[in-house]
């Protein structure tokens, strides 16, 4: 059975960057099986790893909609349309990746997403690890992308009110008892130690902090350039700071 670990928290925070970095550190130092999960409509974490994608979730459900009439003999429906979304992984020597797109029409969000809680179920034994990179907000929880998290990493910006978004997705968490094994606090662009209204924000909202990462120019400029970040992994202070914490991620 797969590991999942799951970013989310408020826009602008550095999730999909985070994501790229998760992924790099688990294919350098624990494995090369891992699967790469866009789940925000604004599809970039590609970019960020550097592939191309062929087709999202969305994509290919919207191509359903044209191929009714063209299901191959001795195949549903539901399973020519996971074929499809099989045949969209994009594959390469450190990790396949699956984006979920956006979807056109009313009531296909929700409908994407419960396709892509199912795709996920049925790929997890494929996989030794599962990162996913979910939307900005707390919609991704209440719909239940994922059925299984093992690590959900709630990324803030060094602020009260960033921490204050992060208590309100815990606390959702615990409302919809989700399969959510533990839950921990990354801040993330943090220059310095962390003042004392800072702390004291994180421990009225009951949070785990799992640790900091630090300003990184080199990242910042390598993200405005729209470049991967495979080039600078060796010289970037936020990927050595997650490397010391990833450890204690599987204690």
């Amino acid at each position: 059975m797969s590991k999942t670990i799951a970013v989310s928290g408020k826009g602008g925070t550095g999730k999909t960057t985070i994501s790229a970095l998760i992924i790099s550190w688990l294919a350098e130092h624990r494995s090369k099986s891992i699967l790469a999960v866009d789940a925000d409509s604004n599809v970039n974490l590609n970019e960020m790893l550097g592939v191309r994608l062929k087709e999202t979730v969305g994509s290919v459900r919207e191509e359903m909609k044209n191929l009714a009439n063209e299901i191959p003999g001795g195949m549903s429906k539901p399973e020519f349309l996971e074929y499809k979304i099989f045949s969209s992984l994009v594959e390469s020597p450190d990790f396949d990746l699956m984006a979920m797109g956006r979807p056109e029409g009313p009531g296909c969000y929700c409908y994407a997403n419960t396709l892509l809680r199912d795709i996920l179920d049925s790929l997890s034994n494929r996989y030794d690890f599962i990162v996913i990179d979910n939307e900005a907000g707390m919609e991704h929880l209440s719909r239940r992308t994922a059925r299984r998290i093992d690590y959900l990493l709630m990324v803030s910006d060094p602020t009260v009110r960033g921490i204050q978004t992060a208590g309100k997705i815990s606390r959702l968490v615990d409302e919809l008892e989700a399969r959510i094994k533990k839950k921990s606090l990354l801040l993330n662009r943090c220059s310095g130690y962390l003042s004392q209204t800072l702390l004291d924000a994180v421990s009225s909202e009951s949070l785990e902090l799992f640790g900091c990462l630090p300003e990184d120019e080199k990242l910042l400029k390598n993200n405005q350039e729209g470049k991967p970040i495979w080039d600078i992994l060796r010289s970037s202070a936020a990927y050595a700071a997650l490397s010391r914490l990833m450890p204690k991620l599987f204690e």
